[in-house]
């Protein structure tokens, strides 16, 4: 079991994890952070965790910069589970003017937010690989995000966190060609794709080693 007694969970990112969260009276949104949240309390109701969802519409890991602090530290978590990456991809796309977050800024950045965790006691750290881009593996974007994956990949090691291998169980899914969407536009959720993502998630943090 690698859950103590009143762990709090933070979960942060874009998107992805806000999923309405504002206007949910739990403010856990609809998404995976929610499906997560009703299964480990399912799972463990002895151990009355803690859900907080500090995901925001699209975020890049420079905004996760800015509210560091705030939305993740000053909670004193026990985890800290990160998905962001797909917004610094997507915004060289539909923003190629922008300024633009590359993937040696976006691995600085995202190694200067996990050197501050390092100040907290106890703090597990759980990196959730960006999912896809597009519902094809091959499309520009999926070709963009692959070195924001290694990335992730390469800090989960770094920082001995879980890694959730989000990216590859998506590309796996979708090669199975079965006919299933996962998303609604290509990036945002369907209630498969958040299913996914939160079943990952589980198996993930319940095999990792350390």
């Amino acid at each position: 079991m690698p859950f103590q007694a009143n762990d709090r969970i933070v979960f942060i990112g874009d998107s992805i994890t806000d999923k309405g969260r504002k206007k949910d009276p739990l403010k856990l949104g609809s998404g995976y952070v929610r499906m997560l949240n009703d299964s480990l309390i399912a799972l463990y109701p002895e151990l009355s965790l803690k859900i907080i969802n500090e995901g925001v519409s699209g975020n890049r890991v420079i905004d996760l910069a800015k509210r560091w602090t705030l939305d993740v530290m000053d909670h004193r978590p026990q985890w800290i589970s990160i998905s962001i990456g797909i917004n610094d991809v997507w915004r060289q796309l539909d923003s190629p003017d922008a300024e633009q977050v590359y993937p040696d800024r976006f691995e600085s950045v995202f190694r200067g937010l996990l050197d501050q965790t390092q100040s907290l006691p106890n703090c597990r750290l759980v990196l959730m690989q960006p999912t896809i881009i597009k519902e094809y593996p091959d499309t520009t974007g999926n070709m963009l995000l692959k070195p924001y994956v290694d990335i992730v990949n390469r800090l989960a090691e770094e920082f001995q966190a879980v890694l959730v291998p989000t990216h590859q169980a998506f590309l796996h899914f979708l090669q199975c060609n079965t006919g299933l969407d996962l998303t609604t536009d290509g990036v945002h959720m369907n209630s498969l794709g958040d299913t996914l993502m939160a079943t990952t998630w589980l198996e993930a943090v319940r095999s990792f080693k350390n």
